[in-house]
């Protein structure tokens, strides 16, 4: 199945020809955090001469617990990504949680993203797909790989309400899958599997290694096996690596534990560059008749 190239920006197409980085916090903690770690993912990306989306969060609408930061909310997280974007050049990406919030954030953001856990909200996916922005939607930890082609149908079946929408762009992002309790585990066979489904597919290295729930109150994780899978997704071959990076894990206001740290992110980025320049970025095999 050929894969077709989905743009974002001038310079940046997911499924191109260098894999794309979709790098940043999980939640904005403030507009000078936010400045300081797109500044970071860019000085790496322009040496490793990697596109780069920046991600950060407004609203951590599904945070464990109640008392947890969720964000700085959509008015003032949007005013922050807007100036990421006019400050940096880079093209950014945040999580749309409720279908009425979609067109305020497609107005800021060059790439909408549907939340693992809203995967199959039929309204947000519509909703997202009716802007004719690029959309990324994660597979959710509860769905084997092959349904994400209900998702790929039913983005591309939404009806067309905004003349904007008639070229919609998709993007597919694995993030792990449910095993057992508090915990994850990544069955790379579903690379290629949702590849075959014409759309390209980004491998979240970061929340693959989350555990859900495993600090009672909080999400815990196993970030030092990030850079691992980063490898082995690479190997297998997808068309970008999602990220969280942080420039002081231990007090990050959301998934410490699993993020990168920004001072590995340089050697950590070139080793995935090193195997895309090795292997390439080949078409997925096609099950044995």
């Amino acid at each position: 199945m050929k894969i077709l190239p989905v743009p974002i920006a001038p310079g940046v197409a997911i499924g191109g020809d260098r894999p794309v980085i979709i790098a940043g916090p999980c939640v904005i903690e403030s507009e000078a955090h936010a400045l300081k770690m797109a500044k970071i993912v860019k000085a790496v990306g322009a040496k490793l001469k990697l596109p780069v989306i920046f991600k950060a969060s407004y609203d951590k609408a599904n945070r464990t617990s109640h008392s947890s930061f969720r964000g700085m909310g959509m008015e003032e997280g949007l005013r922050i990504l807007a100036k990421v974007k006019a400050v940096t050049g880079l093209p950014v990406t945040t999580d749309v949680h409720e279908s009425t919030q979609v067109e305020a954030v497609a107005a800021v953001v060059d790439l909408l993203q549907v939340p693992a856990l809203l995967c199959r909200q039929t309204d947000l996916i519509e909703a997202c797909a009716a802007t004719g922005k690029a959309v990324s939607v994660k597979k959710g930890q509860f769905l084997a790989p092959h349904d994400c082609g209900n998702i790929v149908a039913k983005f591309y079946a939404a009806p067309t309400t905004k003349a904007g929408a008639k070229k919609r762009r998709l993007v597919l992002i694995e993030r792990g899958t449910s095993f057992g309790y508090n915990t994850l585990v990544t069955d790379f066979r579903g690379l290629p599997i949702m590849r075959n489904f014409g759309v390209p597919v980004i491998f979240d290295a970061t929340h693959s290694v989350q555990m859900p729930g495993g600090a009672g109150t909080k999400s815990s994780g196993q970030g030092h096996y990030a850079p691992m899978l980063m490898r082995a997704a690479m190997a297998v071959g997808v068309e970008g690596i999602f990220l969280e990076t942080h420039d002081d894990p231990a007090n990050a206001l959301s998934d410490g534990p699993n993020v990168v740290p920004a001072g590995e992110l340089l050697k950590v980025l070139k080793d995935v560059a090193d195997i895309h320049k090795l292997l390439g970025r080949r078409d997925p095999p096609q099950p044995r008749a």
